[in-house]
């Protein structure tokens, strides 16, 4: 039992190097294979992540504007990523946008410059995240919670219902997936997340940030397969941006 509880410490530490820029111990034994299991605890890093900007949110808005709150909270969140789905967003909207064949969108997808595509959709998506935060009011403390873990659930979903579309790249472990026992794992704490969200918002109100989830992830992944045959990082990036947006978005529809 020790031993596999050690195994899972160091899966979760693996999950939080990647997901973030926190101090992990030197060697937290990655492989491909270990990183691919770590993937089961994304929902719970980030589920640490929106807790960590709930709390930025709730201290800044004790002596601050809501609106000078909301942004305090989203760039401790970049600044905790590095603003790792943030940059998959750009780049994903950046190849789609200005590839016309999938080898050119993935080259696109390659560069490291952000094009008029990537900075205009990375603009607009933080913008409904700051205004719908801003009108949740005390509600973003909860919604920030969820939205996190939420994201992160669809990325894994997202891995699980197709390919991987390079041969090789940085998020070419992901293939293996977390496997049954994994899957189980992050869908309850995506549960666990939910009921949550319905406690703190109402069942309404988490059902529409749900659906709203769930819409934006199906769509994404319809283009996604059909314009590059399966995902890549950045697109993985880019579920987690939008389905994040939408989740804010539906609380927003019930606030």
């Amino acid at each position: 039992m020790s031993t596999r509880l050690a195994e899972e410490r160091q899966l979760i530490l693996l999950a939080v190097g990647f997901l973030t820029r926190l101090p992990v111990p030197p060697d937290p034994g990655y492989t491909s294979e270990r990183m691919a299991r770590a993937t089961r605890y994304f929902p719970l890093v980030g589920l640490g992540i929106g807790a960590v900007l709930a709390v930025v949110y709730a201290l800044a808005a004790l002596v601050l504007p809501t609106v000078v709150a909301v942004l305090l909270a989203l760039a401790a969140g970049v600044r905790l990523t590095g603003a790792l789905h943030e940059d998959g967003l750009a780049d994903m909207a950046d190849g789609l946008g200005g590839g016309t064949t999938r080898a050119h969108a993935l080259e696109i997808m390659r560069d490291s410059r952000i094009g008029s595509y990537g900075a205009v959709a990375l603009g607009l998506v933080l913008a409904l995240k700051a205004a719908a935060l801003a009108h949740l009011g005390a509600g973003a403390v909860a919604a920030l919670v969820a939205a996190h873990a939420l994201s992160r659930l669809a990325v894994l979903l997202t891995m699980a219902r197709m390919p991987y579309a390079r041969p090789d790249g940085k998020a070419g472990f992901s293939t293996a997936g977390p496997g049954q026992d994994g899957m189980r794992i992050a869908l309850a704490t995506g549960l666990l997340t939910v009921l949550g969200l319905a406690l703190a918002s109402g069942l309404a109100a988490a059902v529409s940030a749900v659906l709203a989830a769930a819409a934006v992830t199906l769509w994404l992944g319809a283009m996604l397969r059909r314009r590059l045959g399966g995902y890549t990082g950045d697109g993985l990036g880019a579920v987690q941006q939008l389905s994040e947006t939408a989740i804010l978005l539906g609380l927003l529809a019930w606030a």
